[in-house]
């Protein structure tokens, strides 16, 4: 009986005290994500829900989150405070007054990179930075154009032993607007590619998502999001989540 009493009474200081425990101590090792959104070319308006879905992940998976549209953060220290940096759809015009990140901004993001930083970088985060090659080498690519529309098109998952498709059936159709690329790095771990031929185009299997290791950093990229929906599509979030815990080096 004694035993017994002991027993439920140390079950329940357990259960008291480890939520406390658990909230004061973990702040310092939990994954810092920093989603950036800033605009001075086309603006999709799937950015406010991408922020928003990208709350939600970061909360599920005990990330620090941080959303910002002002490029002066990377003046003042941001990225010395976060581990990785989500682009989500930050794109720029073509002239040099465009281009969102000033000299003091680019070697701050360099510099993001070459310390080891993860980059995680969305559908229109490709359309940015055209006089600056450093990014369009960082990315992988440069969007170069889209055929019209979102029609349906047909994905292939060619590398399905990465977080970002793991997930992902190996064929399936979805509904979105398709980059081409130009600059396109062929040194890239190519992840996923799109048939032209299935929304009426020619180019054969288009790359449509990637990852590489860059100057140190991890950055991964996908064209897919440009629609509001895509970011209530599970398939969507989860191919989201894991290129952000890939940057971030949680999963391999």
């Amino acid at each position: 009986m004694f035993r017994t009493v002991v027993a439920a009474l140390s079950g329940l200081i357990l259960l008291t005290l480890t939520p406390a425990c658990a909230e004061g101590s973990g702040d310092e090792t939990r994954t810092r994500v920093l989603v950036f959104s800033h605009t001075t070319g086309w603006r999709h308006d799937s950015i406010e829900p991408g922020i928003e879905a990208l709350r939600v992940i970061a909360e599920e998976n005990g990330w620090q989150f941080e959303a910002s549209e002002d490029p002066s953060i990377f003046d003042e220290g941001a990225l010395e405070r976060i581990d990785v940096l989500v682009l989500l759809s930050s794109t720029t015009g073509s002239t040099p007054e465009s281009e969102w990140l000033s000299d003091e901004g680019r070697a701050a993001l360099q510099g993001f990179v070459r310390g080891g930083g993860g980059v995680a970088a969305i559908h229109a985060a490709a359309d940015a930075h055209y006089l600056w090659p450093w990014y369009r080498q960082m990315i992988g690519a440069a969007f170069e154009m889209h055929p019209p529309g979102t029609p349906d098109g047909d994905l292939t998952v060619v590398d399905a032993d990465h977080p970002a498709t793991r997930a992902l059936p190996e064929r399936f159709t979805r509904t979105d607007e398709w980059y081409w690329f130009s600059d396109f790095d062929g040194n890239v771990r190519l992840l996923m590619t799109l048939d032209a031929a299935s929304i009426g185009e020619e180019g054969g299997e288009v790359p449509m998502a990637w990852s590489h290791t860059f100057e140190g950093g991890r950055v991964f990229y996908t064209a897919l999001g440009h629609t509001r929906e895509s970011f209530a599509e599970p398939l969507f979030l989860e191919h989201v989540r894991g290129g952000i815990a890939w940057a971030a080096g949680l999963e391999d």
